[in-house]
């Protein structure tokens, strides 16, 4: 009897040892987080954009934390770069799934994020885009989308240049290689016909020869082009105006939210862009305390000005933490569950941030908000009426 009881003195006493270091359930549903992922070019020629996407969500789940968190519950921001390559976003999708993620705050980039809205769909992952705008990349029902996608902004763009009388002739250049510009392109060519301005040029370039443009310039300016629409990104942008000035081309410049970044184009003379015009969401010269705010924080952090890919991501932390705390939702919930909740609270929420006011969402995952035009004026951006 007394070994009996000595062997389970000895075991207590083991058990409670364990029990010690072990954490208990209380101590972890206390240090239960929201696990956010994100996916985008944080290296490689989109590094802009991507950088700019992982920096302002953690400003933002910095903020969004130190003020008390979401529904009780801090936030986890685990950012994952995919260098704007499909097969590489696919990779870090899984990465971010074996660290626990929740909900996805991407891709940033559309090719990526078709790519990963695939697996996404398939585990009913909740994914938000704050950038990639073709149509393709939020084709689940479980995706949402922050920026406009790209026949919106093809056909704002076409609007806004033909109610404002920016011209008569208009000449395209665009990627017909790439989703993100061919869509927008093709958008525009439709709004076009209800415009009072022609199309008198269209000039396609691929992804293997967008360093030289002449041919495209040209014919832009045998056409009388009076304004040349590029649905395309800063890069290739900043060689366009470059190789236009060479050959003393000066049409109006007009571009969509891709162009955002030509002023910081490494060895790109700023002076080049003055005057071009460009569609977004965001202005970091907007005078509102959310944006100034915004804008501050980052460039104290990173210093530099932030461009408008950071704004989208920004507001879409930002949008995440609204629908979760429509949905009531805890960290507890399965990925599925979460996803289900979240899809139906993105559709009951009104949000306002700095890339637009009362941004409404239907099951498509569309926002429904209005663009900002902005013209460079002495190497800044300046807001346009």
């Amino acid at each position: 009897m007394r070994n009996w009881k000595k062997a389970l003195s000895v075991a207590a006493a083991a058990a409670l040892a364990v029990s010690a270091l072990a954490p208990v359930s209380v101590y972890a549903e206390e240090e239960a987080t929201f696990k956010i992922g994100g996916i985008g070019p944080t290296t490689g020629a989109n590094a802009v954009y991507g950088s700019a996407v992982m920096n302002s969500a953690q400003i933002a789940v910095d903020e969004i934390n130190e003020a008390g968190g979401v529904n009780g519950y801090m936030l986890e921001f685990n950012p994952q770069d995919d260098e704007s390559d499909a097969e590489k976003s696919v990779n870090a999708y899984n990465t971010l799934k074996d660290w626990g993620m929740q909900m996805l705050l991407g891709t940033v980039t559309s090719a990526p994020c078709i790519a990963v809205e695939a697996e996404a769909l398939n585990d009913n992952m909740f994914l938000l885009t704050p950038s990639a705008t073709a149509v393709e990349s939020i084709s689940g029902d479980n995706a949402f989308r922050v920026c406009f996608a790209d026949p919106a902004q093809g056909t704002a763009s076409a609007k806004y240049i033909g109610e404002n009388g920016l011209a008569e002739k208009v000449a395209v250049i665009y990627d017909s290689s790439d989703v993100y510009s061919s869509g927008i392109y093709n958008a525009f060519q439709t709004e076009a016909e209800n415009q009072p301005f022609e199309i008198v040029a269209a000039e396609a370039f691929t992804a293997d020869s967008k360093t030289d443009f002449s041919v495209q310039l040209q014919k832009a300016k045998d056409s009388g082009a009076d304004l040349v629409f590029m649905p395309f990104y800063y890069n290739e942008a900043a060689l366009v105006l470059k190789q236009a000035s060479d050959m003393g081309f000066e049409p109006t410049w007009f571009g969509v939210d891709g162009m955002d970044g030509i002023l910081s184009v490494e060895g790109f003379d700023t002076s080049l862009a003055e005057g071009l015009i460009l569609l977004t969401p965001f202005s970091a010269t907007a005078e509102d305390e959310l944006t100034q705010n915004f804008v501050s924080k980052y460039q104290e952090q990173y210093g530099e000005v932030p461009n408008q890919f950071g704004a989208d991501a920004y507001d879409g932390v930002y949008i995440l933490k609204a629908a979760l705390e429509q949905a009531e939702a805890t960290p507890d919930m399965e990925v599925s569950d979460l996803c289900e909740a979240l899809k139906a609270s993105m559709q009951e929420i009104t949000f306002t941030g700095i890339t637009g006011k009362d941004i409404t969402w239907g099951a498509d995952g569309e926002p429904v908000k209005d663009p900002i035009v902005v013209q460079i004026v002495d190497g800044a951006y300046q807001l346009m009426d």
